[in-house]
């Protein structure tokens, strides 16, 4: 599930207090309770969210990193290959290889610097999560503002 930065989980709208007139102080503290625990229960499915977002933003530049490995495998190959092969050309066999090893470098070169640009920007804390704790716990000091 992604979300936007203006979006956030919603949770189930607790009721109205239909407290009577009269609850004793035992009352109005087990609601106070049912409501503090909704509300983290709220924020842990909001950490969760963003954290699974995140992760998908990761997994896809280690995918990248990944295919830089992959390519500096295949440089290896094609660069034996081509010893072997480049002997039957007509050009020098020591050129041919050259030209395939540098091609294979600059398609890993590439793939790496993608790879990393992504990585960076992967950020694991849940800044939506911390804003809306801040913004509790104002509330909790003034909660009539």
């Amino acid at each position: 599930m992604a979300l936007s930065s203006h979006e956030r989980p919603t949770a189930p709208a607790p009721p109205p207090p239909s407290m009577p007139p009269d609850a004793s102080i035992g009352d109005l503290i087990g609601e106070i309770g049912q409501d503090v625990s909704q509300l983290v229960r709220t924020e842990i499915e909001l950490a969760k969210a963003e954290i699974k977002q995140e992760s998908a933003k990761a997994g896809k530049a280690v995918g990248m990193l990944g295919g830089a490995g992959y390519a500096g495998h295949v440089v290896l190959l094609f660069a034996s290959l081509t010893v072997v092969f480049a002997l039957a050309n007509v050009m020098d066999p020591a050129w041919a290889a050259l030209i395939v090893t540098v091609l294979w470098a600059a398609v890993g070169g590439v793939l790496y610097a993608m790879g990393r640009k992504r990585l960076r920007t992967v950020n694991l804390k849940p800044e939506q999560t911390v804003e809306t704790l801040k913004e509790d716990a104002r509330w909790a000091r003034h909660p009539t503002s």
